[in-house]
């Protein structure tokens, strides 16, 4: 029986990406950006998504989007929880909640929802990260319902018992085992963002410790799942071969007799300012060349600095044609790939220059070879084809990004709940279209400054040490 996928750090699936191999997390981390189900729901071009916004008694917000070129419709249900909501001694609930979440509910059993969606030729699942929690399906156009009361019944009654919670907290232990704890860098990256972040709220690992899930009670659980599993804490999109007016009554139908909940108590987060900068080192038994993370924390997400970072990092670690690439890579061979990746959040994000060093390599030659193409960004206008590059490989991204029902609406539930701006599937590119030189130039002064970052390397331990779990 397939199972949900699950948490996973953003480290590890762009390191797998990084590396062209099996991503050892599921590739459906974000399904909002690599969506692969369902019909095409824009043309290839950047034209404007039309939806429908509505907002039921318990403030469940509903954006529906009709789609007839392919009957096949796609729902996300996106939660506004996520780690950044856990607290300390409370690790990992977010990502546990995953789980639970296909142990049935009132008028569903253990694992049905798998059965239903499958049987019925659809697809489905969840992800889980700092920031968010969604879950999804895409079934042909004649089982809407069939969608709609799925997540509709377990919102309004997890089944939330001993057995459950005991069985789905061993999944996820070991889960942690398999994809953490035994990875090749796996450790390295979890104690590399804590060595980044101070706050809490981002600075412990999304899948949790586990000392926290052996002492999380079903009391604890059923509390979480009364603040955060609410309509009024949750948007849903649904995209496809509808009939709006016979959607929207389907979906007060199953939705509206749910009572809404409390306000979630706000995620305070209080990063402090960092003023010198961060070093960590680990011998990794399972590693097999060296890996360098040079990080730069300081922007927030969905503003003009985070749009000016988006374009610098496609030109400075996006593929082949970029600089770190052509440098260190193919010139230098100091690197055997490299790429620059962001981590957008609603607090304060990060960017980092992950880097693959070329066995036998000095890790200090490295330093200097990536400060030298970072001085450049700084002092130096970027060409105009690289802006062009950039802005090209956005809109790529963007019109990929809705060529799927799923793609489309989950792009639209996470805007909806992180920014309150389901429109940004609209305005997203406009945004990034107006970068100029200058703001690239701009944002590479102002955030890569040495005592804003953290380096990490991570160096295959010497034979015969001990691995994870010996």
């Amino acid at each position: 029986m397939r199972k949900a996928f699950y948490a996973c750090s953003p480290w590890l699936v762009a390191f797998a990406v990084l590396l062209c191999v099996t991503p050892v997390y599921p590739q459906k981390k974000r399904p909002a950006t690599k969506p692969n189900a369902g019909p095409a729901a824009a043309p290839a071009s950047a034209s404007q998504v039309k939806f429908t916004e509505h907002k039921l008694k318990n403030g469940l917000r509903i954006y529906l989007v009709e789609d007839h070129s392919a009957p096949v419709v796609s729902i996300s249900v996106n939660y506004d929880v996520g780690s950044r909501n856990e607290k300390k001694g409370r690790t990992g609930f977010a990502h546990l909640f995953e789980h639970m979440m296909f142990q049935g509910s009132e008028n569903i059993g253990k694992s049905e929802h798998f059965i239903l969606v499958d049987t019925n030729g659809g697809e489905m699942n969840g992800t889980t990260d700092e920031e968010r929690t969604i879950y999804y399906e895409t079934l042909p156009a004649n089982q809407l319902e069939l969608a709609v009361f799925l997540e509709a019944d377990r919102m309004r009654s997890l089944d939330i018992s001993k057995e459950n919670l005991d069985n789905q907290r061993n999944a996820v232990q070991e889960e942690r085992r398999l994809r953490l704890d035994n990875q090749p860098y796996g450790i390295f990256f979890e104690k590399l963002n804590e060595t980044i972040y101070d706050d809490f709220a981002y600075k412990h690992s999304a899948i949790g410790s586990m000392e926290d899930l052996t002492a999380a009670s079903v009391e604890d659980v059923r509390e979480f799942f009364k603040t955060y599993y609410a309509p009024n804490n949750a948007a849903l999109a649904l995209v496809g071969d509808f009939n709006p007016t016979q959607a929207l009554t389907l979906i007060k139908k199953y939705f509206e007799p749910l009572a809404a909940q409390p306000k979630p108590p706000a995620v305070v987060i209080n990063e402090p300012v960092q003023n010198a900068q961060r070093r960590l080192k680990v011998d990794d038994p399972l590693a097999q060349v060296p890996v360098m993370i040079l990080a730069y924390k300081g922007i927030r997400g969905n503003t003009p600095d985070a749009y000016a970072m988006n374009v610098l990092s496609t030109i400075l670690g996006g593929g082949e044609s970029s600089r770190l690439y052509q440098k260190l890579v193919k010139e230098k061979q100091l690197l055997i790939e490299a790429q620059m990746y962001s981590q957008v959040r609603r607090g304060i994000g990060m960017n980092a220059i992950i880097a693959v060093m070329t066995p036998g390599k000095k890790q200090e030659e490295v330093e200097a070879a990536i400060n030298e193409e970072l001085a450049k960004l700084q002092n130096e206008p970027i060409a105009d084809w690289e802006l062009e590059k950039a802005k090209q490989f956005a809109k790529r991204n963007a019109i990929n990004a809705r060529q799927s029902s799923l793609g489309l609406a989950s792009s639209i539930a996470e805007a909806a709940i992180a920014w309150n701006d389901p429109n940004l599937v609209n305005t997203r590119l406009a945004k990034i279209a107006a970068v100029t030189k200058a703001d690239v130039q701009r944002v590479a002064q102002q955030y890569f400054k040495k005592e804003l970052s953290t380096i990490g390397i991570a160096v295959p331990a010497p034979k015969g040490a001990a691995k994870p779990g010996e």
